[in-house]
């Protein structure tokens, strides 16, 4: 049976599942902030020691700049609320990406959340914003500069200090990576659903993880 350590999700479908509702985008974006916290709270209850969400893409700067401004106002209030929850459930929180690229105020109620968090030793869960995986893996090449090999190379990417992701949730229906931890994900389990985010469930999470700890990984072998 296969050891589980690491679970990354691509949270596909928010703006279609509120439009869908008749209710807005945003809407939906609301709805998904209730998935992730189920999603955390039921891989808590299986025991997978890290999850990592794919919050804000490098790419999503092209979306309208409401829905841009709605998504941060989100996640700062999320910090804000549930800072006293996610201490209390044992949650160590993680940010990667291009920090200096937001605003002031959301890097610093960011720095505070992983500050308070960093001793908490029940869930290891990473939020990857603004964030793309060939910018990262650039960004690790310039700064290995010389003797660059796969293993200097992977000292140098956000995920240094983790195992990579051995399963891989996209929601929405759409079978792509969009630009989402490529280096990390080689070797992952891919599970595409088409169910959009703020549907997926605590039955939908076992049910991967079951069909994971059964399959076949032979990382190139036979």
């Amino acid at each position: 049976m296969n050891k589980l350590n690491h679970i990354a999700f691509i949270m596909d479908g928010n703006g279609r599942w509120g439009k869908k509702r008749s209710k807005g985008r945003n809407y939906g974006h609301l709805k998904g902030v209730e998935t992730v916290k189920h999603v955390v709270k039921s891989s808590i209850k299986f025991k997978v020691p890290i999850i990592t969400f794919y919050v804000f893409s490098s790419e999503n700067w092209k979306r309208p700049k409401k829905e841009i401004s709605f998504l941060f106002k989100i996640i700062k209030n999320y910090f804000i609320k549930e800072i006293d929850s996610v201490i209390n459930q044992g949650i160590k929180v993680n940010i990667f990406g291009n920090i200096n690229g937001l605003s002031k105020d959301l890097r610093k109620i960011i720095n505070k959340s992983t500050q308070l968090t960093k001793k908490n030793k029940t869930i290891i869960v990473n939020l990857a914003i603004n964030y793309g995986a060939k910018n990262e893996i650039v960004n690790a090449a310039k700064l290995t500069k010389k003797n660059i090999n796969l293993k200097n190379i992977e000292k140098k990417l956000y995920t240094k200090n983790l195992p990579h992701p051995d399963i891989l949730i996209r929601t929405g229906g759409h079978q792509r990576l969009s630009n989402f931890m490529l280096w990390q994900l080689a070797y992952s389990e891919l599970f595409f659903l088409k169910k959009l985010w703020p549907d997926f469930n605590s039955r939908d999470l076992h049910s991967i993880i079951k069909k994971f700890k059964k399959s076949t990984r032979n990382f190139g072998a036979i």
